[in-house]
C-alpha cells in the first residue's frame, strides 16, 4: 500500500553525514561568528538534526587572530579564571588574550554556546582553530563556506 510514512527518523553515529567545512574568521565579530559555528558543530543547519547525537560538521577556522569585537569589549570585557589556590583569581581582557593565545577568545565564546554535557564536550572537539591562513586538514578537502550567508 502506497502511503506516506509519518515515522520520525533519528540520526545515529553511524548514519550521520558529517562534512568538513572551512571558515575564514577575518573581520568577523566574535559573538556572531561563535553563534554560527556552534550551530554548525551541533548540526542545526541540517534537516536531519537530532538533539542527542553528534551529527554536526567538522569546522576548520582560519585567521582567528583577525576577529573583531564591537564597542569597547576588547578592553572592557573580562575573562575570569581561578588557579585553585587561595587568592588565585586571575582576570584578563580579550586584548591580553589575543596577544598571548588568539585562538582562546573564539574557543571561550563557542564553548559557552554549546551544551554543558558529554555531548557538548564531544562536539567541541570537532572545531579546529588556526592562527594564519594555513591549516593541516587539506586531506579532508574542506568545503569553503561564507559564514555571512548562514542565518
Amino acid at each position: 500500500m502506497d502511503q506516506i510514512s509519518y515515522k520520525t527518523t533519528f540520526v545515529n553515529k553511524a548514519t550521520a553525514q558529517k562534512e568538513w567545512v572551512l571558515i575564514d574568521a577575518e573581520n568577523q565579530v566574535v559573538g556572531r561568528l561563535a553563534a554560527k559555528v556552534a550551530k554548525l558543530l551541533r548540526g542545526k543547519y541540517k534537516p536531519s538534526y537530532t538533539p542527542h547525537v553528534d551529527c554536526g560538521d567538522n569546522v576548520i577556522i582560519i585567521n582567528v587572530e583577525k576577529v573583531i569585537f564591537t564597542g569597547n569589549k576588547l578592553t572592557d570585557k573580562q575573562y575570569r579564571r581561578h588557579t585553585q589556590y587561595p587568592g588565585g583569581q586571575r582576570i584578563s581582557t580579550p586584548a591580553q588574550e589575543m596577544a598571548r593565545f588568539p585562538e582562546r577568545v573564539l574557543e571561550h565564546a563557542v564553548r559557552g554556546m554549546l551544551p554543558k554535557s558529554r555531548l557538548g564536550r564531544a562536539v567541541f572537539k570537532n572545531m579546529h582553530l588556526f592562527v594564519g591562513s594555513e591549516h593541516n586538514h587539506e586531506s579532508q578537502q574542506p568545503k569553503v563556506i561564507d559564514i555571512n550567508a548562514l542565518k
